[in-house]
């Protein structure tokens, strides 16, 4: 107690210096957890996207390409796979469920996906969730269309409010359907994943929207209204990329190998658990970087600790030549100045976590809102408990090396007048 009196007051008296030290290692706490924290979390977004499918079938390119553009809606597919040869596979005894994807169109700068209600049915996320509707329902009509939670708030839409898609993507196009808006009938919770930033449609409305287009360009003179599509027939030719529930996972490689071997056309099935940690190593790269720069943030903390217990040090010449001749040994000098670097590195430790946990609860929404990542105000996991006790040691230790040059100051050396 008395040690930690002495050290209190000591700093006391160096409060402006001590106050900025402690900052300086504050924030550096601050980053390196956060950065591990957001590492966590990404790792956890990424895993929990999509939950329950046995199998992702696209046409034959990488599979973290696949996984890409029919999961993340990231990119573009190569080619596409066409309805044939679904339907064919999504008769095969093993097959519980198929959801039918199709992309390419987008509205203000959100993808448009068409789908069946399967994707509402069987669709599972972060461990075997399922998609729940916070107003509305799923689309019954042809031009009805379901809101991602983000799209909807982002966008102001309400049920009933009449939506244009646009042809391809970016979020400002001079090429639109506005001759088949399509009425919102249907918008849904939350999922911190890109289903939130998406706008589901049948496939059958897909098809009736480029009714009178070709090649990706609209025919001149040629108009399809509303209601006249409704008279066609509107079976997709092709898909983008489609998912598939088994009815046993033990068949899940045998149909792999099928789909792989497909005759009729070049497909690829892959599986989604393998291609996320496929996709996640590719990652790491950067992943790794940002943890090497936390660390150097973390030293130039340290470094700032050192140079301020150096620097008072030839200050603090005649204070410790006072501590001497009233008893203080050696040793308890060393201990006095390593226990100020380790309540100095303790006290930024607690506050860059406290300014963490409070940046974590005031940036939660953007974070939801631009990236569907989803951050929790959880206790420190492992890892992140060793980061901190890592930092702690390091400044003990930088704590010695001024302790040392104190541990060998004379009383007479610090008697000295130097001019």
């Amino acid at each position: 107690m008395a040690m930690l009196s002495l050290a209190l007051k000591s700093l006391r008296n160096r409060a402006g210096s001590a106050a900025l030290t402690v900052l300086t290692i504050a924030i550096s706490v601050m980053l390196l957890i956060g950065v591990e924290q957001i590492r966590t979390e990404t790792r956890t977004s990424f895993a929990n996207t999509l939950s329950g499918t046995d199998l992702i079938v696209g046409a034959r390119t990488g599979q973290t390409q696949l996984l890409l553009y029919s999961v993340f809606h990231i990119g573009n597919a190569s080619n596409n796979v066409g309805w044939d040869s679904y339907r064919s596979i999504a008769a095969h005894p093993q097959v519980e469920w198929t959801i039918p994807l199709l992309l390419g169109d987008s509205h203000r700068g959100f993808r448009v996906l068409g789908t069946n209600g399967d994707y509402f049915r069987h669709y599972r996320y972060a461990r075997d969730r399922s998609l729940a509707f916070s107003a509305g329902q799923s689309f019954d009509d042809l031009f009805e269309v379901v809101l991602g939670a983000q799209v909807a708030r982002e966008l102001g839409y309400q049920l009933g409010q009449e939506v244009v898609i646009a042809h391809g993507m970016g979020n400002t196009s001079f090429v639109k359907h506005d001759d088949k808006p399509f009425r919102v009938v249907g918008i849904l919770a939350p999922t911190a994943t890109p289903i939130d930033r998406t706008l589901m449609v049948s496939p059958q409305a897909i098809q009736a929207i480029h009714l009178d287009w070709q090649a990706g360009v609209k025919l001149p003179g040629q108009t399809v209204s509303a209601e006249d599509a409704r008279e066609q027939d509107l079976t997709p030719t092709e898909l983008t990329a489609f998912m598939v529930g088994l009815k046993s996972r033990m068949s899940t490689f045998a149909l792999q190998r099928s789909i792989n071997n497909y005759r009729k056309e070049p497909l690829q099935a892959i599986l989604p658990g393998v291609a996320l940690a496929e996709l996640w190593s590719l990652m790491g790269v950067a992943e790794q970087a940002l943890l090497v720069i936390s660390v150097a943030v973390v030293f130039s903390g340290l470094a700032g600790l050192l140079t301020v217990l150096l620097g008072s040090l030839n200050e603090r010449r005649r204070e410790i030549a006072i501590l001497r001749s009233l008893g203080a040994r050696p040793w308890q000098l060393l201990s006095l100045l390593t226990f100020e670097a380790t309540l100095l590195t303790l006290l930024g430790s607690v506050l860059g976590m406290a300014l963490l946990y409070l940046g974590i609860a005031l940036s939660q929404p953007l974070f939801a809102q631009w990236l569907g990542l989803q951050l929790d105000l959880s206790l420190p996991s492992a890892r992140q408990w060793i980061f901190l006790a890592l930092v702690q040691a390091a400044g003990i230790l930088t704590g010695l090396i001024p302790g040392w040059r104190a541990y060998r100051y004379s009383l007479a050396d610090g008697m000295t007048i130097r001019i």
